[in-house]
């Protein structure tokens, strides 16, 4: 069941467009199955959960953290960690900045804009992320390397607000890719929306109960 539904979702998704199985609650041996059909991404929300599950699993592994990241945690990833999704201030990218030049490390990373009416969603605005990338450009960020941005559509059975939201993303990429060009990357679109988010330009589908079924909270 899970090799149909895994092979059916790839061929829904273009060529540009990477799946990170999102494989919070889920337990290694989930994650296992489907690496064995090819899998190499997987998004976890939380650093322990991750810790506890990376050390189990193939090297080659490429993990993402796309859930809120907490700056006392950051230091135990630079070693290992393949993308950060979910960059929302530029307290947390000084912090990344720091722990990666003491690990000796290259960090790459995506700043997370609000594009959601909930306030529970978190991000930066527009006018937070120009002086932030200014700056990124001056060098005040070192060993980081900035690869996009990501958001997350409000929680609404309302296609035409949801994809409204990937539009703007988009849009503030393409105003802001001019002076950065490095901002290639638009991590946006989960198992209800992707479809969406596709139609919107999406490059990175975070998608979890597609792949794994319901969550085991």
């Amino acid at each position: 069941m899970q090799q149909e539904r895994y092979n059916a979702l790839l061929q829904s998704i273009p060529a540009h467009c990477k799946l990170i199985a999102v494989s919070k609650t889920k337990s290694v041996q989930d994650i296992q199955a489907l690496y064995k059909l090819g899998q190499r991404d997987f998004g976890e929300n939380k650093v322990q959960e991750l810790l506890g599950k990376k050390d189990h699993l193939p090297a080659d592994v490429r993990w993402h953290m796309i859930g809120n990241l907490q700056r006392n945690k950051v230091k135990y990833l630079t070693d290992f960690i393949h993308l950060i999704h979910s960059v929302e201030s530029s307290k947390l990218l000084k912090e990344i900045s720091k722990q990666a030049v003491k690990s000796n490390n290259n960090i790459a990373v995506l700043l997370q804009v609000k594009i959601a009416r909930e306030e529970s969603k978190e991000g930066m605005s527009v006018t937070e992320l120009e002086p932030l990338l200014q700056d990124f450009d001056n060098g005040k960020y070192p060993n980081i390397i900035i690869k996009g941005l990501m958001g997350m559509a409000t929680f609404t059975e309302d296609e035409a607000i949801v994809s409204e939201e990937f539009a703007r993303l988009r849009e503030i990429r393409d105003g802001l890719q001019q002076a950065h060009p490095y901002l290639e990357e638009l991590s946006m679109g989960m198992s209800g929306d992707y479809s969406l988010a596709i139609e919107q330009g999406s490059t990175m589908l975070r998608i979890g109960s597609l792949l794994f079924g319901a969550r085991d909270y």
